[in-house]
């Protein structure tokens, strides 16, 4: 059953795809690893508050189900906060430290889940376009198809692998993810 949800999904979502069929098939073949491997990798996420803007380190882990796990790496002073997020909620672990972040588009994010984000969006957001950025493959990805949706511009570099995202919601970039150490395992 899971496979032809999976192949249904596929073929959906390559509907959305323009462009090169070479890219198409990239962008689809990322997908399909993402949904069969887990994946450690190294983001830096810059959350911009319009008056305000952070930027942290976390080391992320990704399992099949797209759940991510987290250990913040810097600034020192937030450094060792540990967390996960799901679908259904995440929780943050913390000695005599805490992170605290206004949401962001209505509620629907918080800097903490732009690695999750980034993870959902590429293992079954709706794929809008895709082409070539100089040496790199960009990807846009809607993470849903609601009117406030989420919108996603991810690049895949060296490997086809994630090297940047950048978070949108109304036309406004919320989140930048740089990824790093991106590794299936």
């Amino acid at each position: 059953m899971k496979r032809i949800i999976c192949i249904l999904l596929v073929v959906l979502l390559l509907s959305g795809c323009s462009g090169d069929s070479d890219e198409m098939n990239r962008a689809m073949t990322l997908r399909t690893k993402l949904l069969a491997k887990s994946v450690n990798f190294d983001a830096v996420v810059t959350a911009d508050y319009g008056d305000a803007v952070y930027t942290f380190t976390m080391n992320c882990q990704s399992d099949t189900k797209g759940n991510v796990t987290f250990t913040v790496k810097e600034p020192e002073t937030i450094s060792g906060i540990t967390g996960s997020i799901s679908a259904i909620g995440g929780k943050l672990t913390f000695d005599d430290q805490a992170l605290s972040f206004a949401l962001l588009a209505d509620g629907q994010l918080s800097p903490v889940s732009g690695p999750w984000i980034l993870m959902r969006a590429l293992r079954s957001g709706y794929l809008t376009t895709c082409g070539k950025d100089g040496e790199n493959l960009r990807l846009s990805v809607d993470d849903s198809y609601a009117d406030d949706a989420l919108h996603l511009d991810v690049w895949l570099g060296e490997g086809d692998l994630p090297i940047r995202g950048e978070i949108l919601w109304k036309g406004r970039r919320l989140l930048s993810v740089e990824v790093k150490n991106f590794t299936f395992v």
